[in-house]
């Protein structure tokens, strides 16, 4: 009675399967320790004074009122991660900090010519193009929905020597 010798096709075949198997569950429990954490959310406007963001939608109002009002409707929206906050008076404030050796300017310009502002950080992998059209039908009464990205504004423009590259949290 021989033993027939089994074939290495049906020996090898399942092999392969369970290693190709392995593999992929190791890369998948790999990926999961690679990835980066959420980041927190926090929709409670804040002031953005001290803040230097670099991937953030702004929405520019005529009045504080207008901004205030705007800035508490972002608590509940899931692309909102960080809501700031900026009165005409904290712009104007600012303006004479950045313009400081151009007194020419500042003599040109008043607080109630700067708008007051919500700038907000989005969550990671939220199109900043699209979310600023969907903002600006939000708020028709806003003056201006600016997107505010440095990492694409510098391949854009192709400079020499681009500034830092933008974190994922959107600000430096």
């Amino acid at each position: 009675m021989d033993a027939k010798p089994r074939s290495l096709p049906r020996i090898l075949v399942p092999v392969v399967a369970v290693a190709l198997a392995a593999g992929v569950g190791l890369a998948f429990f790999v990926a999961a320790l690679l990835r980066p954490p959420d980041l927190p959310v926090d929709t409670n406007p804040g002031p953005l004074a001290g803040h230097n963001l670099c991937a953030s939608v702004a929405v520019y109002f005529r009045t504080d009122e207008e901004m205030r009002d705007a800035a508490g409707r972002f608590r509940d929206d899931p692309k909102a991660r960080r809501v700031f906050v900026q009165t005409k008076a904290e712009a104007f404030a600012r303006f004479k900090d950045v313009f400081k050796d151009q007194p020419e300017l500042l003599q040109l310009t008043t607080p109630d010519a700067l708008p007051a502002s919500v700038s907000l950080l989005a969550v990671p992998g939220t199109d900043l193009d699209a979310w600023a059209r969907e903002l600006h039908a939000r708020f028709p009464n806003a003056d201006q929905v600016q997107v505010n990205d440095l990492n694409a504004a510098a391949t854009r423009l192709k400079v020499t020597a681009p500034p830092p590259k933008c974190p994922r949290e959107g600000e430096y």
